[in-house]
């Protein structure tokens, strides 16, 4: 009796030898993307502070500090993933890289919330050709059968970047000034470029698609103009605001110019066919929804732990640890879970989990025990995990082997779209909700001083504390303020969360079928000197 025929191979066996190796400078570069946001994060409440601690950050230039990042991030990743599809993801990786850690140090001595902005959309624009590069490489060291474990453990690398981040951030800002937590990225980066040079080997798709211009500037145009509607919404506490609704409508235009351009043209940024399968569909909307919502959360949550709690930044870091540790534990045995369940059982639970501890920051007080907070992270960590590694697969298993820059792009740029709307709408609704209560509380201030008082916790706090004795009153106001405004936001976000978990209960196959061998013409890859 004749064995079945061992299935037929698409990767060169040095490659394939060092496969593992090559994953783990991958995650390297992953890291320092994801690192920037999570190190930020801790940041967030020492930049708003007034010179010389911080910048004097008001809450929508800090909102505009992570958002210019991740509007660049997301606009120019269909075209980061098309160039490297062309020209060789190595390149594009190294390339990346480089203007990364060129940003970085000009992050790092900012001397405005202004200059600030500006360095960060450079840092994007690194990060722009790093991460889908890296997801693409990885689809073209790894053969089929272990592309999901190998995925599983790239997702557990953004928990690892999660966990790193905010200790690492919390640990210089205690020992150095705030731009210390950008000047770090630099060694990262020349540690990376150096073991790539070595290890990585380059690849590019035979048949690349023609670059997108028109599509390019659309899509970023459409996209910075809605976010910037928001988010003024939120600093007005006024969304009927003719300013606001202009520039929000224009925005909806812009990318609707973006979608009709798009289905037109026979070279898109994005391929709107693939978005005939409803499958893929519902994988991008998730993926999209679980970064509104956290991304949004987080934003808030750093703010609770140092303004109402007291915690410093290297102790916000640490509490923080449970949401990483758990993403990290979870996200390479996700699949066991889908294995077992199908797809649909295991991303629908991930998102409700996820959207109940978004709802239990409603227990959450001044005086609340900290280890409930660390519960629910640990749970969020979970939830999260169980939807990002099944999401991934399906998206990245949805294209030819060929096409893996575009569905990294793809993916990517949706999660970037949703992390960047979550921080906007969210901010927004916690901007709103906290003036609205605290206006009342700032009758004695002069106008001026009134409306920046109200903006947000610190701005408040920082009146209070030059009243002396007299402020006291002033600063528990802000904290109950806050509070409130933190309930209202967690609520939106829980029920995004909501309604991801629907839209993946309605689309999702019950199990995926299992995967034909790849048949198509593999990427050329060449191996590393």
């Amino acid at each position: 009796m004749t064995s079945p025929a061992a299935p037929a191979r698409h990767v060169p066996e040095a490659v394939h030898r060092r496969r593992w190796a090559i994953l783990g400078v991958l995650m390297l570069s992953l890291l320092i993307v994801v690192l920037d946001n999570s190190i930020l994060n801790v940041a967030i409440k020492t930049i708003s502070t007034p010179a010389p601690t911080g910048l004097g950050a008001t809450q929508s230039e800090l909102e505009w500090a992570i958002n210019a990042y991740t509007l660049v991030f997301a606009g120019l990743l269909f075209t980061a993933g098309l160039l490297g599809d062309r020209l060789g993801r190595k390149k594009m990786l190294i390339g990346g890289l480089a203007v990364f850690g060129i940003g970085s140090a000009l992050a790092a001595f900012s001397s405005s919330p202004a200059e600030l902005v500006g360095f960060r959309a450079v840092m994007g624009l690194g990060a722009a050709f790093v991460m889908p590069a890296t997801l693409a490489v990885l689809m073209n060291v790894f053969e089929r059968d272990e592309q999901p474990k190998a995925i599983g453990v790239w997702a557990g690398g953004v928990g690892l970047a999660i966990a790193i981040g905010p200790i690492t951030g919390g640990l210089l800002l205690d020992h150095f000034w705030w731009g210390s937590v950008f000047l770090v990225n630099v060694p990262i980066v020349v540690l990376a470029v150096a073991l790539m040079l070595w290890l990585v080997p380059d690849s590019r798709d035979p048949r690349p698609g023609r670059i997108d211009p028109v599509g390019v500037v659309l899509s970023v145009t459409g996209l910075v103009l809605l976010v910037y509607g928001i988010i003024k919404g939120g600093q007005l506490a006024d969304f009927t605001d003719g300013t606001v609704l202009t520039t929000i409508g224009a925005g909806l235009a812009v990318l609707t110019a973006f979608v009709v351009f798009e289905k037109r043209s026979d070279h898109p940024s994005v391929d709107i066919t693939y978005f005939r399968n409803k499958v893929f569909s519902a994988a991008i909307v998730a993926i999209a929804l679980v970064f509104f919502a956290l991304l949004g959360v987080t934003f808030f949550a750093v703010f609770y732990t140092q303004s109402v709690r007291g915690y410093s930044p290297l102790e916000t870091g640490l509490l923080m640890l449970p949401l990483a540790a758990a993403q990290m534990f979870f996200a390479p045995r996700a699949r066991l879970l889908v294995d077992r369940f199908g797809n649909k059982v295991t991303t629908t639970g991930g998102l409700l989990l996820l959207a109940a501890t978004l709802a239990a920051f409603l227990i959450l007080d001044g005086d609340t025990p900290i280890w409930i907070l660390e519960v629910i992270f640990l749970l969020m960590g979970a939830g999260m995990a169980h939807v990002m590694t099944p999401v991934s697969v399906v998206i990245m298993q949805a294209l030819p082997r060929e096409k893996a820059g575009s569905a990294s792009a793809l993916s990517n740029t949706f999660r970037q779209v949703g992390g960047a709307l979550g921080v906007a709408v969210l901010g927004s609704v916690l901007s709103t909700a906290y003036r609205t209560d605290i206006e009342d509380k700032l009758v004695l201030l002069p106008p001026g001083a009134r409306h920046a008082a109200g903006e947000s916790i610190e701005a408040t706090l920082a009146v209070a504390d030059r009243l002396g004795p007299r402020g006291e009153t002033l600063a528990a106001a802000a904290d109950d303020a806050f509070l409130h405004a933190m309930h209202v936001t967690a609520l939106w976000g829980a029920g995004v969360a909501v309604l991801g978990a629907v839209v993946v209960a309605v689309f999702f196959p019950g199990r995926m079928p299992a995967p034909e061998q790849d048949d198509q013409e593999p990427d050329l890859v060449t191996t590393a000197d």
